[in-house]
């Protein structure tokens, strides 16, 4: 069975300056995924439908607007957003890029993350 231990901290990534995903949850054994993803300005995940699972962010670094099916979501450090499944989605960095922390229920297949687009 794994012990607790520190996984990272949101403060000393590099986030707002790369696109993709900076962190991601490593053991093998577990029920959740999570994973920290960095845009730099002014990039964008493009719109799609989300996974069949919720997902939980948390906006650390950064700024930029979520654009769903029902409007838009200025996102701002701190900020915590619910992401029920099969949501539309898109996100756009603001001018200091955007950071985020994603944890959701693991999914066993690849393809969870959209592509990138600038």
């Amino acid at each position: 069975m794994p012990e607790p231990r520190r996984m990272a901290n949101t403060t000393e990534l590099a986030a707002g300056k790369f696109n993709g995903a900076i962190w991601k949850l490593e053991p093998e054994q577990r029920d959740l995924d999570a994973n920290v993803i960095s845009l730099a300005p002014g990039e964008e995940i493009g719109q799609h439908q989300g996974p069949e699972l919720d997902v939980l962010l948390h906006v650390f670094a950064g700024s930029g607007v979520l654009r769903t099916a029902s409007g838009s979501i200025e996102l701002a450090i701190g900020d915590i957003i619910y992401l029920p499944a099969r949501s539309q989605r898109q996100f756009v960095a603001g001018d200091a890029g955007l950071g985020y922390f994603s944890v959701h229920q693991r999914k066993h297949k690849a393809g969870l993350m959209p592509s990138l687009r600038s």
